[in-house]
């Protein structure tokens, strides 16, 4: 027990003097004696014998900080094998049980399972739960300053068609693994943290990424969202629709202004090469590159394949070719990066010529200015194809979404930077900007937000065969917790 649990702190001066033959504690005029074992004679006062208890608990608070928590190594890649089979297991690619991908597409009656058990996980762990009018999930684990804003894990639990295990579902499960380990632990955070799944990040049943959180940082209307119509149904279906038949049309309003979070935190696979062909465990994401969607509508005329002669046709799709082929020039031209994956042709009859051709581009470039200089030439060249393809062909582009370039806050990035350093040593961790979108470029643009990247094989992602190796997964995790953690006990709320 220290002095000072034993000297009231209404005293004005205590003496404290060695009395080696003394065999009782006894006060005098405010004076206290206490017997101890060496002559030592010290003049404190107590506010100064406050502040050095108050250190001497700091001091054991942070040996006992989060660096000392005991973790459950594998838990959290069971937890990605065992959710992956119950909701949307598919695309075999090797012979283990494991080796598949997942396909669960936004507002699917498997993302409703999937958030089902999302919520009995966290609500088991003391969470508060809050679904937003989007259907954004908040799971808030309390702190000890609970009146004040979350500092948030974020990710989406929702995946392309040809999806794997990983990407996003890593992030919120890695996410959940983190409130786990403080539940067993009986840490309690200085502030509370919130695990956020993102709706629709993907943009594959409904073509808009990053939806939902771009919602909530106001920076796309709610309505604009709710109009979006399904493109991978039979029968297109809006957002709204589907948030109201599974249950996720929530009570609380997505806004960052009545829904706030401090920071967000997000881990990810890389999704590309670089982190694994250069050995790193661990990378340290500084940004985002920009990009842009449009959809490009192409209109020529149908006629016989067998009765037109080759300069006498409108031929939709092989306007469109040229385009994409040029697409692909300006690209190299401009040190970035042009993709087509979504195409569409009418009538698609063998002996027709192809009247109608709808695509959609995928521009991305590290720079705004650099993505504006290609969209620029982009605007000009397709029309100019258009023209000079054939007799009556003309063209529409029809903007979906731009995301600007982003530039993650210092902060953030100095707690996944130091932790990286004392988790895998600073050699083993890079800094890198991705090339892919997510949630954590919407919550950037309202609060401090960084990312953490681990390595992807072969850089495979959006493929069933999408993989991280066990401990990195692992190692990241605990980058994850320990940059978390890190900025809550920076906080000064």
């Amino acid at each position: 027990m220290g002095i000072g649990s034993r000297i009231s702190s209404q005293i004005g001066y205590c003496f404290l003097i060695s009395a080696y033959r003394y065999g009782k504690f006894r006060s005098h005029h405010n004076i206290y004696i206490i017997p101890i074992t060496n002559y030592i004679l010290t003049y404190i006062s107590c506010e100064k014998l406050k502040n050095y208890t108050q250190a001497e608990e700091g001091k054991k608070s942070r040996k006992m900080s989060f660096k000392n928590l005991k973790i459950k190594p594998g838990r959290l890649l069971t937890t990605i094998h065992e959710t992956a089979k119950a909701f949307g297991a598919k695309g075999v690619w090797g012979p283990e049980s494991t080796q598949t991908g997942v396909c669960r597409l936004t507002l699917s009656d498997l993302d409703k399972g999937v958030r089902d058990w999302f919520i009995d996980e966290t609500k088991s762990l003391g969470c508060e739960i809050k679904v937003d009018e989007i259907g954004n999930i908040f799971a808030i684990y309390p702190g000890k300053n609970n009146n004040a804003a979350p500092t948030a894990i974020g990710s989406h639990l929702d995946t392309q068609p040809t999806g794997g295990r990983y990407d996003g579902i890593y992030g919120v499960l890695s996410g959940l693994e983190v409130l786990r380990t403080l539940k067993e632990n009986e840490f309690v955070p200085n502030y509370p943290i919130a695990l956020i799944n993102w709706t629709n990040e993907e943009g594959a049943r409904f073509p808009m990424s990053i939806m939902a959180s771009s919602v909530w940082a106001e920076n796309i209307p709610l309505e604009t969202a709710y109009k979006l119509e399904s493109v991978t149904d039979a029968e297109p279906v809006t957002v709204e629709h589907e948030l109201k038949r599974i249950g996720y049309l929530g009570p609380n309003k997505a806004s960052y202004k009545t829904n706030p979070i401090k920071a967000h935190f997000e881990i990810h696979i890389e999704q590309g090469p670089v982190l694994e062909d250069e050995k790193k465990l661990i990378g340290i994401v500084t940004g985002v590159q920009s990009y842009a969607w449009y959809k490009v509508r192409v209109f020529g005329k149908a006629q016989h394949t067998g009765t037109t002669p080759l300069a006498a046709r409108s031929d939709a799709l092989l306007a469109t070719s040229q385009m994409i082929v040029k697409g692909n020039e300006l690209a190299k031209k401009h040190g970035c990066l042009f993709s087509v994956g979504v195409l569409n042709v009418k009538p698609a009859v063998v002996n027709v010529i192809p009247e109608h051709v709808e695509f959609i581009i995928d521009v991305r470039h590290i720079q705004d200015k650099g993505l504006s200089a290609i969209l620029g030439e982009i605007k000009k060249e397709f029309p100019k194809i258009a023209s000079e393809s054939g007799r009556a062909l003309s063209l529409e582009f029809d903007h979906i979404y731009t995301s600007d370039a982003v530039k993650f806050h210092d902060d953030c990035i100095a707690c996944v930077r130091e932790s990286a350093s004392e988790i895998v040593g600073a050699d083993l961790a890079r800094e890198i900007i991705s090339g892919a979108g997510h949630d954590s470029c919407s919550t950037s643009t309202r609060v401090p937000t960084s990312m953490i990247f681990i390595p992807s094989k072969d850089g495979v992602s959006h493929n069933p065969a999408e993989y991280s190796k066990p401990e990195d997964v692992h190692t990241g995790f605990e980058v994850l917790m320990s940059a978390v953690l890190k900025y809550d006990s920076l906080r000064k709320d």
